[in-house]
């Protein structure tokens, strides 16, 4: 029976003013960020001003590498041999693990994003690249992962704490992945349809596109920053959240 469950969101990925105040609205809301280090987003600066919003509203610090990809956003799939991505990770994440430490501050968990994490999901060679950056970083971060995927079976194997994910406004295939941004309904944008979809993950189970009900048994609920009407969407997931008596939290992380 669920009693609690993490609220995260993937951060530090704009440096505008628009991309700045978002966060710092969103920010009390959730209870893990994801900060982008330096892939796809993010610059030091950025790091260290997000982390420090985190600190401030007492929620967990996470990593969030992805692909070198600025221009697609890291959402652009490339074919890098397994020891490219595990260096790139652990590049990313130690960039971020550096800039902390100068604070005080300590990383909690890794996160992938975007076309990594959906390579994750299914590629068995790229999630043991990814598990084998984390466990290089530091064996006692938690690693989020898709609810289900290829990454939970592979991080678990290695003893990893994973955090499986599911996500409150992305659309779900049959087989458990997330519908593609490129296709048509892939993000969830209106209140009651990301509502709805809660809902169902709460109980451990989401509609998928064609219908069909599939089993998702999440430990955190991710809501993108840049989803359309983000910090109204936050508030009411949390109302839902407490409304179905879960504590909201951070997942613990190992000790070393």
């Amino acid at each position: 029976m669920l009693t609690h469950i993490d609220l995260n969101s993937d951060m530090g990925e704009r440096d505008d003013a628009i991309g700045l105040a978002l966060d710092a609205d969103l920010m009390p809301f959730i209870t893990s960020v994801n900060i982008a280090c330096g892939g796809h987003a993010g610059s030091p600066h950025l790091m260290r001003r997000t982390a420090q919003l985190a600190v401030q509203q007492g929620v967990a610090i996470g990593a969030h590498p992805g692909l070198p990809d600025r221009e697609g956003f890291g959402r652009t799939e490339q074919n890098l041999p397994p020891p490219a991505i595990t260096a790139l990770v652990i590049e990313q994440v130690h960039t971020l693990v550096s800039l902390l430490s100068q604070d005080g501050l300590r990383l909690a968990h890794v996160k992938p994003h975007g076309a990594l994490y959906n390579l994750a999901a299914t590629d068995r060679a790229v999630a043991q690249a990814i598990v084998q950056a984390v466990k290089a970083v530091d064996p006692t971060l938690c690693l989020y992962a898709l609810a289900g995927s290829v990454l939970v079976t592979v991080a678990r194997e290695a003893g990893l704490i994973v955090v499986s994910e599911a996500f409150a406004d992305r659309a779900y295939r049959p087989d458990g992945r997330l519908v593609p941004r490129s296709e048509k309904g892939a993000l969830l944008e209106s209140p009651d349809a990301v509502r709805r979809q809660l809902r169902q993950l709460i109980t451990g189970s989401v509609i998928s596109v064609d219908g069909s009900s599939v089993p998702v048994q999440a430990e955190s609920i991710c809501l993108h920053s840049d989803t359309a009407h983000a910090v109204p969407l936050a508030r009411m997931i949390r109302q839902e959240l407490a409304s179905a008596g879960l504590a909201v939290a951070a997942p613990r992380r190992r000790h070393a």
